[in-house]
Order: structure tokens, then C-alpha cells, then sequence
């Protein structure tokens, strides 16, 4: 079973850092498990090629959006989902 980095032991698999691979690049972790899976990246091989595969994906993505901006209409319509809230409530009736 993997071992989710977040619990107190100090060792963390390899499923448990590729599953939080993302946060850790985004420095999105907290402090103890940012060091407990930079320990592993340090000792793991295959998973230090794994974040240098997000690191350049990432930097791939940055540099391909910094070219164009979304038109303003598209921006507007994003901001405005994201700032509303819809509740939808489905009621069962029974036959």
C-alpha cells in the first residue's frame, strides 16, 4: 500500500511523492512534507527524472502562454464562473 507523505513516518515512497509531484513543483506543500519528498527525490532516481519531466513541462507551459494572452471577453467570461456560485438540489419522489 502507499504511504501517503503526509503521515509522521519519515519515509515516503515512490507512489506517495509522484501522487503529490505536482504541489511539491508548485511549492504548494507544507514545510515537513516538502522535506520529507525532497529526502526522497535526493535518494530516488526515478522519480528526480520524474519532477525534472514536470519541471520542464511546467516551463514549457509558461513559456507557450506568455506569447498571447486570452482575449478579454474569454478572461471576463472565466473570471465570472469562478467567482459565482450555482447550487443545484435534484429531489427524489418516490412512486
Amino acid at each position: 500500500m502507499a504511504q501517503d507523505p503526509r503521515q509522521p513516518d519519515d519515509a515516503v515512497d515512490c507512489a506517495g511523492v509522484l501522487l503529490r509531484l505536482f504541489e511539491f513543483v508548485d511549492n504548494e506543500t507544507e514545510p515537513v512534507d516538502r522535506a520529507r519528498i525532497q529526502a526522497h527525490l535526493d535518494e530516488c532516481g526515478s522519480c528526480l527524472a520524474e519532477y525534472d519531466r514536470d519541471l520542464l513541462l511546467k516551463a514549457l507551459v509558461r513559456r507557450a502562454c506568455a506569447r498571447q494572452s486570452a482575449p478579454a471577453q474569454l478572461r471576463s467570461q472565466i473570471l465570472t464562473r469562478i467567482t459565482s456560485t450555482q447550487v443545484t438540489v435534484v429531489r427524489r419522489t418516490e412512486s
